[in-house]
C-alpha cells in the first residue's frame, strides 16, 4: 500500500512539482491544501500517513498547523517545507511535533528520503539544517518557550499579515470583542505594545515573513 501523503504549499506550481515527484516515487498525494486551515481540514477528512506542510503559508503558518496537527492526529507524521536554516525556525518546528524538516533547494533530492525515513519513525533534516541545530544547541541560541495560546499565536500571524480587528473577527467565526480580547492579553504576556515590535516578534518567532 503505498503512502499516503497530504501536501500543504501555497505555490501552485511546487505544489505541482511536489506532486509529480511523490507519485513517481509510487507515493500517493491524497490531499492538496494552500494554507494551514485548509491543510488541517483535509488532514481530519483523509488521515494522511504524511503531511507536508510549507512553514511560509498564509493565515495559518506551517508549525501553527504542525502543532494542531500532532494534537489530533499524532499519527500522521509531519516534514516541514523551508527556505530558512536559522535555528530559531528549526528549532521552534521541532517543538511544534515535526519529524521532518526540509529545505526547498533540496527538494528534489530530500523529500522522497525525508518521507520514507519519518514513516520509519526517523527524524529528518537536511544537512544544512542538521548543521543549524547543532549550532544552536551548542552556542545555547534556543528561543524561550512561547507563551502565547494557539488562538493568540493565530491571531499575532493576522495582525502580522496586515488584517484588521474585524478582518480577523470574519475570517475566524468570533466576535470583534473576543479578537480585541486575545490581542490585549497576547500583548500582554509579550509586554509588547505596538503593532511594528509585534510583526518583529512574529517574525523571529517563525510565524511570518517580512
Amino acid at each position: 500500500m503505498p503512502i499516503r501523503i497530504l501536501l500543504a504549499e501555497d505555490h501552485v506550481m511546487v505544489r505541482q512539482g511536489l506532486r509529480a515527484l511523490l507519485e513517481q516515487a509510487g507515493m500517493a498525494v491524497i490531499g492538496e491544501a494552500s494554507d494551514g486551515q485548509e491543510a488541517l481540514s483535509v488532514a481530519h477528512e483523509q488521515h494522511p500517513d504524511v503531511a507536508i506542510l510549507d512553514i511560509a503559508m498564509p493565515r495559518l503558518n506551517g508549525i501553527e498547523t504542525a502543532r494542531r496537527l500532532r494534537e489530533a492526529l499524532p499519527q500522521t507524521k509531519i516534514v516541514l517545507l523551508t527556505m530558512h536554516t536559522e535555528d530559531p525556525y528549526v528549532l521552534e518546528a521541532m517543538r511544534a511535533g515535526a519529524v521532518g524538516y526540509v529545505l526547498k533547494t533540496q527538494a528534489a533530492v530530500d523529500i522522497v528520503q525525508a518521507i520514507l525515513g519519518v514513516v520509519q519513525g526517523e527524524i529528518y533534516l537536511s544537512p544544512r539544517v542538521s548543521r543549524a541545530v547543532v549550532t544552536a544547541y551548542l552556542t545555547r541560541s534556543d528561543l524561550p518557550p512561547d507563551p502565547l495560546t494557539s488562538r493568540e499565536r493565530e491571531i499575532l500571524q493576522l495582525i502580522a499579515e496586515g488584517e484588521t480587528t474585524k478582518e480577523i473577527a470574519w475570517r475566524l467565526e468570533l466576535s470583534v470583542k473576543t479578537v480585541e480580547s486575545h490581542r490585549i492579553r497576547l500583548m500582554h504576556k509579550l509586554n509588547i505594545h505596538e503593532t511594528a515590535t509585534l510583526v518583529r516578534y512574529a517574525i523571529r518567532r517563525g510565524l511570518t515573513h517580512p
